[in-house]
C-alpha cells in the first residue's frame, strides 16, 4: 500500500509540508497495526515542480501523475488562502485528467491563519477531489498555523477519530 502526501503550498518543505508528512505518518501507522501489508508513504511538494506545471512539462505531469496512480490513499494538503486552497494546487488537479483520483482514498488538510476558514476544507478542498473521483471518507483536517507547539496533538486526535474508518476500508 502507498500513501502520496501531495503538498499544495508554493513555499517549498513549508509548515505545510511538516503537518501533512505528520499526517501522513500517522496514518501509515494505523494501516500498518490494522495489515500485514507494507505501507509506504511518499511526498509530492508541488513547490519543487512548480515552473513544469506552469509550463505544462509533460514528463513531469506523467510522472506526478503515474505517482499518484501508484497509490491507494492520498493526503492533500494546501494552506488557507482567501478562504481556499492555493492556485498551485489547483493548478496541478487541473492538469490530471477526470477521474484521476477514483478509487483513491483522500485526506484532505488545510492549514490557515484563523479559525474562521475552517470550513474551506469541507467546501472547497473536498470538492475538488471528490471532482476527480476520490473517496474522502473522513471529515476534512484544519489546523491553525500559530498552533504549531499543539500539532502533533491535533494531528494525533483527528487520526484517532478516523481509525475506525480507515479499519473498515481495509
Amino acid at each position: 500500500m502507498q500513501i502520496t502526501t501531495i503538498v499544495g503550498n508554493p513555499k517549498p518543505r513549508s509548515k505545510t509540508y511538516a503537518y501533512a508528512e505528520q499526517t501522513a505518518e500517522q496514518l501509515r501507522g494505523i494501516l500498518k497495526r490494522h495489515t500485514s501489508a507494507e505501507v509506504t508513504h511518499e511526498v509530492i511538494d508541488l513547490a519543487d515542480h512548480a515552473t513544469a506545471l506552469v509550463q505544462w512539462d509533460a514528463e513531469t505531469i506523467q510522472s506526478l501523475q503515474a505517482r499518484i496512480e501508484a497509490s491507494t490513499y492520498l493526503v492533500v494538503a494546501s494552506p488557507t488562502y482567501k478562504a481556499t486552497y492555493t492556485g498551485l494546487l489547483k493548478l496541478f488537479m487541473d492538469l490530471l485528467p477526470m477521474n484521476a483520483l477514483t478509487g483513491k482514498m483522500a485526506f484532505p488538510l488545510m492549514v490557515g491563519a484563523g479559525y474562521q476558514h475552517h470550513l474551506a476544507v469541507e467546501l472547497h478542498l473536498k470538492p475538488l477531489l471528490a471532482e476527480l473521483g476520490a473517496i474522502c471518507p473522513a471529515r476534512g483536517l484544519y489546523v491553525l498555523d500559530a498552533e504549531v507547539d499543539r500539532s502533533r496533538e491535533t494531528i494525533g486526535e483527528w487520526v484517532k477519530s478516523n481509525e475506525p474508518v480507515m479499519k473498515s476500508l481495509l
